[in-house]
């Protein structure tokens, strides 16, 4: 069985990789005008660097944890969206997308899609904490990726 990937402890990782990583937020931050400047500050070797600079990355490189969908019905009531959304980042939730489609009859069906990697509360509790705010006619998980 061949492995592609692996994830390494910071603080285990040789340090060439130490060094690769914090040369790419050097330039990344624009701390570095050049990468020959990130490279001096290192004291890394263009040779590890370019070897390395496409396999290793730091985990807020990659795009990290789950992404999770979730499914409203809510009466077309002013500041509803701010309580939900107020709801989210109590849970430590980031907003990736919110589309929300024009209310009919005084009501609004929105889905809101998040990255869930650092919630703070089980998903299930937050989810019900939505079910409280007083216009959620409804809310249920569409779907997890």
């Amino acid at each position: 069985m061949e492995i592609s990937h692996i994830i390494m402890d910071y603080n285990i990782a040789p340090d060439v990789f130490k060094r690769v990583i914090t040369a790419k937020k050097l330039i990344a931050s624009g701390k570095c005008k050049s990468v020959n400047d990130a490279l001096e500050q290192t004291n890394l070797s263009r040779t590890a660097f370019y070897k390395y600079k496409n396999h290793i990355f730091a985990r807020d490189e990659v795009q990290s944890g789950e992404i999770a969908t979730l499914a409203f019905t809510l009466d077309d009531v002013t500041g509803i969206l701010s309580e939900i959304l107020s709801v989210l980042a109590t849970g430590n939730m980031n907003v990736l997308t919110i589309n929300q489609n024009i209310p009919v009859n005084g009501v609004a069906n929105i889905t809101i899609s998040l990255r869930i990697n650092d919630v703070s509360a089980n998903l299930d509790e937050i989810i019900e904490d939505l079910k409280k705010i007083d216009g959620v006619n409804k809310v249920h998980l569409l779907a997890m990726s």
